[in-house]
């Protein structure tokens, strides 16, 4: 059996852990310490593409649209995002850990045929909740995947994303009718709730892991009401 090798670590800003990236001939991982298992894989990455293509479906023909994506992660969410806006549009993703955006300039950008090279990507690195509290009206979709879902366990300052005063604030930042779409690891009601208190139009998508097959993921839709 082919070993894993490791080919880096990094660590995540504010005491948040550790991450380790690892390759097994073509495979990639990142795990993250104090998570068991994976934190990521680059053969289980359909739910982030479906994240893009969920939360990017109104603007196939929308020029000059602002896309915004919450962690780099693999690159797959951000590849899946350029593939669904016009040539006119662009897509910034803001990325808490410079080494994962250094990664994925390297051998890593292969698993999502290198979207950092598309000139309509721009790179932010830094806390995405700097972009999400300006107030101003900005993006035609938000996508986040920035932790497992509403509870911020990968991270605890991301739960002020998934409270009521956080999505109050991003509802601030979409354009009229734009979407927050969001990934999470399963489904979550009381989420469900505070999206509708905060104002949005709320749906919800099941996704697989993988085509067909794997761990189902919950994606949440939450359209700007006016």
């Amino acid at each position: 059996m082919i070993p894993w090798v490791q080919l880096g670590k990094a660590n995540i800003p504010n005491n948040g852990g550790e991450l380790t990236l690892s390759q097994r001939d073509d495979e990639f991982s990142i795990k993250m310490s104090g998570i068991r298992g994976e934190l990521m894989n680059s053969r289980l990455y359909n739910s982030e593409e479906e994240l893009s293509k969920l939360g990017c479906a109104h603007l196939a023909s929308t020029a000059k649209a602002h896309v915004l994506v919450g962690g780099l992660g693999m690159g797959y969410t951000l590849a899946a995002a350029l593939n669904a806006i016009t040539s006119s549009s662009k897509v910034t993703v803001a990325e808490l850990v410079p080494e994962v955006v250094a990664w994925n300039k390297g051998a890593l950008g292969n698993c999502a045929k290198n979207p950092l090279s598309d000139p309509r990507a721009v790179v932010h690195i830094g806390d995405i909740k700097t972009l999400l509290r300006t107030r101003q009206a900005t993006y035609n979709a938000i996508l986040l995947d920035v932790d497992n879902g509403p509870e911020g366990l990968t991270h605890c300052d991301n739960s002020w994303i998934y409270s009521l005063n956080g999505l109050k604030d991003i509802y601030n930042t979409l354009l009229p009718k734009g979407i927050l779409a969001i990934w999470s690891a399963g489904p979550d009601h009381s989420f469900t709730v505070r999206l509708k208190k905060a104002g949005y139009e709320v749906s919800t998508r099941v996704v697989r892991a993988r085509v067909g097959k794997g761990s189902r993921h919950t994606i949440f839709l939450a359209k700007k009401s006016r």
